[in-house]
């Protein structure tokens, strides 16, 4: 390829290979430096594909390249969180602009390998390419001993609870604040809350241990929130031909939501249920095992799944929640 920058495709990828990591105990045999990674495998394999692209996910220069290297693996983890499998290795296929130095490359894949290591994850291969637009594409293969453990979207009961971890709205208002549209608010983007909203837009952590605590304690279905819950909600409710009914009032905000939700003119329990990108996931659970749910990984409870057309109802009829959408690319 046309490399970007000043050094040669081959001293870039030599350069990319430096600054990744193979981790002990990982099931990668053979990895860079070969035509193919070469992996250990186990019974059976989940495996899936995000990509991030500049303009649409992210914007070059208000994200740092190390925060989109990490996001871009963050979203792709976060899938393997949903089904409650244990990460194993990533692939990155990146497309470099003309524009994107060496270095900044470099930090992009610097950034995707700090949270790889934080999660036990091993980069084992991937591929640079030219373009027009900054492009991350990441592969996750994550691994599981049976097929029973895994999670999907369509197991959902009348009956279940319905709830989510941690807290919502973070990613949507950080954004906001990152972008100097918050200013109304008071918060400030270098301190407190603001801070604390960006770094949850930048640099989101994928629920991994939560999601294979929640599956051991018998979740019936989960799915990651990376739309915002207004339109997960949906996907859950459709693949499980069930009906969830749903509390906005209840809905966990994170600190600072409300502040920026007002500032923008918005309600804040709105805001959290359609920015999308807080990868927190949403169970449905049977109350006997609402316990072990709760003992799995920090829950709010938020609704019940009902028998009926699949759709979402929200409780109390918050103004205009039957049009409420997530995030659509």
């Amino acid at each position: 390829m046309p490399a970007p920058g000043t050094v040669s495709e081959l001293a870039l990828i030599e350069a990319i290979g430096a600054v990744l990591a193979r981790r002990a105990g990982s099931r990668v045999v053979r990895w860079l430096g070969d035509d193919a990674a070469v992996v250990r495998a186990d019974a059976f394999a989940v495996t899936s594909v995000d990509v991030m692209v500049d303009g649409t996910h992210f914007r070059l220069g208000q994200a740092a390249p190390a925060d989109i290297g990490h996001r871009a693996l963050a979203a792709a983890l976060s899938d393997l969180a949903a089904m409650g499998a244990a990460p194993g290795e990533a692939y990155l296929g990146v497309v470099l602009p003309p524009s994107l130095t060496d270095a900044q490359a470099l930090a992009l894949h610097a950034g995707a390998e700090a949270l790889a290591a934080a999660t036990g994850t091993t980069i084992a291969g991937g591929d640079i390419v030219a373009g027009s637009c900054l492009t991350v594409a990441v592969t996750v293969v994550g691994w599981a001993g049976a097929e029973e453990p895994l999670v999907g979207r369509a197991g959902a009961l009348p009956g279940d609870l319905v709830g989510v971890t941690g807290t919502l709205g973070a990613a949507a208002a950080g954004l906001a604040v990152l972008e100097g549209r918050a200013q109304e608010a008071g918060v400030s983007p270098a301190a407190g809350h603001g801070a604390a909203l960006i770094g949850r837009f930048l640099r989101p952590l994928p629920r991994l241990a939560e999601g294979r605590a929640l599956a051991a304690a018998g979740v019936h279905a989960m799915l990651d929130l990376s739309d915002g819950i207004a339109s997960d909600a949906h996907r859950l409710a459709q693949a499980g031909g069930v009906r969830l009914a749903l509390d906005a009032g209840s809905l966990p905000l994170a600190p600072g939501v409300t502040a920026v939700a007002h500032a923008l003119g918005r309600d804040p329990s709105e805001l959290a249920a359609t920015g999308g990108e807080d990868f927190e996931l949403c169970v449905c659970v049977a109350p006997e095992d609402r316990a072990a749910a709760e003992a799995a990984a920090p829950l709010t409870w938020i609704g019940e799944v009902l028998a009926g057309t699949p759709g979402v109802d929200w409780r109390g009829e918050p103004s205009g929640a039957a049009g409420w959408r997530g995030f659509e690319h």
